[in-house]
């Protein structure tokens, strides 16, 4: 089997933005090439253009590509934009869970939870910050499962629970730093019916909350219900 075919094909599955007239280059032929453009040290779009252009043979044999030469920058940069991020993290997400399931069974499972700023993310043309990213890692397989983009750091804790709900694994360990751990988490966007938050400090050996039902702006309650959450010295279980 072809290495990356399973990628290949997710990458497929991402619907193209460009008009079906200006469609010269496969969309998941570049994007695939620019994955590995950026796993080779590439940093910005015209070191990703010469990645293609140095390896654009062996990378039309091995993927059956046909590429004449590398795109444009103006190309590649216009076709990043156009692409709807939603769609690319669904997609992403189903291929990490694909690959998630060739873990053994049997074992302890361990998701980590934690944010970073994302380094050279900033726009200062458009007065817009770096990108915080809280994303969730499968320790045991290497593999991250999910990225959920927030503000700043201080959001992360009320997107942890969403992106624990949107994963739906069970049986798993979910880990996360002491920043979940202060008293006073913030319930603002969760909007619970019961404060959400009832975690002693970080240097407690112990906290447990349970996260009450939620309910809708006309009283009803979701169609899923809300996991209950165990903390013991900065670990979150399910």
């Amino acid at each position: 089997m072809m290495r990356f075919a399973s990628l290949l094909a997710a990458l497929g599955e991402i619907r193209d933005p460009r008009r079906p007239q200006g469609r010269r280059y496969t969309l998941a032929h570049l994007l695939l090439f620019s994955i590995l453009a950026v796993l080779a040290g590439a940093t910005s779009y015209q070191s990703i253009i010469t990645f293609m252009t140095v390896h654009r043979v062996r990378l039309n044999t091995i993927f059956g590509a046909r590429f004449r030469r590398a795109p444009a920058v103006n190309t590649l940069r216009n076709l990043f934009l156009a692409l709807d991020p939603a769609d690319l993290e669904a997609v992403f997400r189903r291929h990490a869970r694909h690959l998630d399931t060739r873990t053994g069974q049997g074992i302890w499972r361990t998701v980590a939870l934690d944010g970073k700023t994302l380094r050279g993310s900033f726009d200062h043309l458009h007065d817009q910050t770096a990108a915080h990213v809280l994303s969730a890692f499968a320790t045991d397989a290497a593999l991250i499962l999910a990225h959920h983009e927030v503000p700043a750091a201080p959001d992360e804790v009320p997107a942890v629970p969403v992106i624990i709900e949107e994963l739906g694994l069970t049986g798993v360990l979910f880990t996360a730093d002491a920043l979940h751990c202060q008293k006073g988490g913030s319930c603002e966007r969760l909007q619970p019916a019961t404060p959400c938050w009832s975690a002693s400090s970080a240097t407690s050996p112990r906290s447990i909350m349970r996260w009450p039902p939620f309910v809708t702006s006309n009283g009803e309650s979701p169609r899923r219900p809300t996991p209950t959450l165990v903390r013991h010295q900065g670990y979150v279980k399910r």
